[in-house]
């Protein structure tokens, strides 16, 4: 599991991890072991909008917090979601979509979708900092656990890879269903021990957690049947997807 670990930091963070190996089986642990890097990425993003929040208010502390997960995945969740924005917005057939999302630059939809999706988790987020600081920052952390949950069950072995190239084509198909289920339900019982812990003890964050993943199913089954199967970048909007959801179940 240790080169699972290593393999899903390196990939998924801007934290220096060294990769040793990268191979389908690592790529498949990778993905298990991913909820574990929104963990690490959401508290630090939590921390740093608590803080802002303290000092400045809950809108200040939420953009804080999104920027910081933007910061320390290089924005390529962001950049998977504009480019299948494009993708499915261009209506074109398969082979011509792809192509348009491996293109460097980003058209109309993205750039609308992303705009929204940031908007709608600031929002979001905005109102449970307002409430308080800490649960500002026990939602940043649903969202981060919830968007890297939601890497394993693009994954599963029922899911082909739309082209024979990149991230898509490595780690489709690795992970096993009950592995999903697994971690998934491992990944909630962990939001419901910290709202616990912080004085919380409601369902609420393993149910936005849950929602989240809905979302991002949604959206994988949609981008199967359009694109004949999973790319990076339909893993990275899952992502955001499965962010948002959670978020949006928090506020609601």
């Amino acid at each position: 599991m240790g080169h699972g670990l290593r393999f899903a930091f390196g990939t998924l963070s801007v934290l220096r991890v060294r990769v040793d190996r990268w191979d389908r089986p690592t790529a498949g642990r990778a993905m298990l072991g991913a909820p574990l890097v929104g963990l690490v990425l959401g508290a630090l993003a939590a921390g740093a909008g608590a803080l802002v929040s303290w000092r400045a208010g809950g809108l200040l502390g939420a953009v804080a917090a999104v920027s910081v997960l933007a910061a320390l995945t290089r924005g390529l969740h962001l950049d998977g979601l504009a480019d299948v924005a494009d993708g499915l917005g261009s209506g074109k057939p398969a082979e011509d979509a792809l192509r348009i999302m491996k293109q460097s630059d980003i058209g109309p939809f993205g750039v609308l979708t992303l705009v929204l999706t940031l908007l709608a988790q600031i929002a979001a987020l905005a109102g449970q900092f307002t409430v308080s600081p800490g649960r500002g920052a026990l939602a940043v952390l649903t969202a981060a656990v919830a968007a890297r949950c939601a890497l394993a069950w693009g994954c599963l072995h029922s899911v082909p890879a739309a082209r024979p190239g990149g991230l898509g084509a490595m780690v489709a198909g690795t992970v096993p269903l009950a592995g999903a289920l697994a971690v998934s339900a491992g990944s909630a019982l962990a939001l419901w021990a910290a709202g616990w812990a912080a004085g919380w003890p409601s369902p609420r964050y393993p149910l936005a957690l849950v929602l989240g993943l809905g979302c991002a199913w949604l959206l994988l089954r949609r981008c199967v049947r359009r694109f004949d199967g999973i790319t990076g970048d339909v893993l990275g909007a899952m992502a955001e997807t499965a962010a948002t959801g959670a978020l949006l179940a928090l506020a609601v």
